[in-house]
């Protein structure tokens, strides 16, 4: 390319796909094709946008979608404080909880659609995404976001309510203090849950719970922090606080109501408990 002359938005987008399939640190070569391939200006609304930097906001000095192919949170709802996350998070994400083609998909925690986009690309063909949106106003722009896409379903309402359909992989969007147990129960055997655990204002990671027969095998992947997932983030619900170097040590969680907590506990709730033991 001559000095001094931009690339085209192809290859800007082309070059942020290669990122996030570095960031994923996967093989699987899809992952690259699906970020190409899923524009990320056609959920953000018109611009300019305002980028988040340590807190604030700043607002792109047009409507140039290249300010949008960076590692960057986009405001969704500045008021409520709602983003579109970070782009290398999610590509970790996408990356460790790894969605095949036709399996089934719960995504909690939509905003207005692009990283339900995504996985709808990775479970093609024959797989399904349950969209699960909060926020009515996000729901709509979801749902007109993905209007094409005939293998997502939008539905706005609380996830931790929701009576879900069996699941491959449930990827969540919102900082969680406990797993619902309606989650846990949802994920069919060799299922998946991708999603923050906040289990106090000092501790926010990324976990990946994998369901083995009637086993949950935990595993803690990195730092992570999202808004509150409303109905899951009550911390009343807590009975024992994990402390920060507790929490890393996660390598199981339980159902109380098949096995109450043992000296291996970590952290403990109403309805299920973290072990740092894998029996």
């Amino acid at each position: 390319m001559t000095a001094g002359k931009r690339a085209s938005l192809d290859k800007i987008r082309a070059f942020h796909a290669r990122m996030m399939a570095a960031a994923a640190n996967s093989r699987d070569e899809r992952l690259e094709r699906a970020f190409n391939a899923v524009r990320r200006e056609a959920f953000m609304g018109p611009g300019p946008w305002q980028i988040v930097v340590n807190r604030h906001y700043l607002e792109t000095p047009n409507d140039d979608p290249a300010f949008l192919y960076q590692n960057v949170l986009v405001a969704l709802d500045k008021a409520k404080g709602i983003n579109n996350g970070e782009p290398f998070l999610h590509a970790a994400f996408l990356g460790v909880v790894a969605p095949m083609p036709g399996e089934t998909v719960i995504h909690v925690g939509t905003g207005t659609g692009y990283y339900t986009a995504l996985l709808s690309t990775l479970v093609a063909p024959g797989g399904h995404v349950h969209a699960i949106e909060i926020d009515e106003a996000l729901a709509n722009r979801t749902r007109e976001n993905l209007a094409t896409f005939e293998d997502v379903s939008v539905l706005c309402g609380d996830a931790t309510m929701l009576e879900l359909p069996p699941a491959d992989v449930i990827y969540v969007n919102a900082g969680v203090v406990a797993p619902p147990l309606s989650w846990l129960q949802a994920l069919l055997p060799g299922g998946r849950i991708i999603m923050p655990w906040q289990a106090n204002d000092r501790i926010g990671l990324a976990v990946l719970i994998k369901r083995a027969d009637e086993r949950y095998a935990v595993r803690a992947l990195m730092p992570a922090f999202f808004i509150p997932c409303i109905g899951a983030s009550d911390p009343a619900q807590c009975s024992m606080v994990p402390s920060v170097g507790a929490a890393w040590t996660i390598r199981s969680v339980w159902l109380r109501r098949d096995r109450e907590p043992d000296e291996t506990a970590v952290a403990i709730y109403r309805d299920v408990w973290f072990s740092n033991s894998h029996v």
